[in-house]
């Protein structure tokens, strides 16, 4: 039995934007294998069960429709490890606008 999820709650669903015979001529051969999909989270707009077509409404006020894939989604994405090159820019910014001592940059 599918669980239902109620009208108005937080959801993801995702929608074939390309199946792999649609996808551009000069995209790899490894991603001409597989559809081309848009993910997006919105509010239900009625009663449904994860895998049914449903509508959302997005935060903007957009309607769309796809295949509904979660109830209440986590973000769970990074932004990955610390480059070694961008961790003292912050600080040498700070030179650069507040001198060494942190009062006052150049052109004052």
């Amino acid at each position: 039995m599918k669980r239902s999820v109620k009208k108005g709650a937080l959801v993801e669903i995702e929608q074939v934007i390309l199946t792999p015979k649609e996808r551009a001529p000069q995209v790899p051969s490894d991603t001409k294998k597989v559809p081309l999909i848009m993910r997006a989270r919105g509010m239900l707009t009625g009663d449904a069960a994860i895998g049914e077509e449903v509508t959302v409404e997005t935060t903007t006020g957009r309607l769309l429709t796809g295949r509904l894939i979660e109830e209440n989604p986590a973000y769970d994405h990074g932004f990955g490890p610390p480059i070694p090159e961008l961790v003292p820019i912050g600080r040498e910014t700070r030179e650069i606008l507040f001198g060494a001592d942190g009062k006052e940059g150049p052109g004052t």
